[in-house]
């Protein structure tokens, strides 16, 4: 019971911290988290240590736990580990992936259609992504991507949400689906690999723009 009491807490802090609800530099409080999500302070715990690990929060001793920015310095470092792995995921999945997985795919991209905003897009987006890390059958890699894509996420709300609109990047996944439907897995690799560089330059793009503006600092 604690184990899946852990995970209920850690899922929904990491989304409340990805969405902003939580903002870099909030102080996160165990007794204010038990109130709000209603599970009790060994799950928070347990929780707060894997967001830790995963550096969505910074425990300092005698001040508190802190959820963390992500310095720009550290950009190329998120583009350049995913990069490697969601391509690598890519090449996994056209050779192991099944016609139920590319089925599901589809259907989320058939979603795409009633789409109100950007924030359901991106939701989208996500799910083409963890379909193609599960066809590719790799529990680490799946575990790895799951975090590296929960930061990228929390970019797109920090300096994306209000400008930019995710849709050309569902419209991505169609060719994407297309190749690994086919078994292409060189073709896939290459399209997932454009995929996430087109995401790291609009958010360097995002980035340089709000450095440079009077108001910034």
């Amino acid at each position: 019971m604690t184990r899946s009491l852990s995970e209920e807490a850690y899922t929904q802090l990491r989304s409340m911290i990805v969405r902003l609800d939580f903002v870099p530099g909030d102080v996160l409080r165990e007794d204010d988290l038990q109130d709000q999500l209603g599970i009790g302070r060994t799950p928070i715990r347990e929780a707060l240590q894997r967001l830790e690990r995963e550096h969505f929060v910074n425990v300092v001793p005698r001040q508190g736990i802190f959820v963390t920015g992500i310095d720009v310095g550290e950009l190329s470092m998120l583009f350049e580990t995913r990069s490697v792995l969601e391509p690598y995921a890519a090449r996994l999945a056209a050779l192991r992936g099944t016609d139920d997985s590319w089925e599901a795919m589809e259907e989320a991209l058939d979603r795409t259609a009633g789409a109100s905003d950007g924030a359901e897009l991106l939701a989208i987006d996500r799910t083409c992504h963890e379909l193609m890390w599960q066809a590719a059958g790799n529990r680490f890699l799946i575990d790895t991507l799951d975090m590296l894509y929960a930061q990228s996420d929390r970019l797109w709300h920090l300096y994306l949400a209000d400008v930019a609109d995710p849709g050309h990047a569902v419209e991505e996944h169609i060719a994407i689906l297309n190749a690994l439907r086919s078994g292409d897995s060189d073709i896939a690799a290459s399209l997932v690999n454009d995929h996430v560089a087109s995401f790291d330059a609009q958010i360097r793009g995002a980035v340089t723009a709000r450095l440079a503006s009077p108001l910034a600092g």
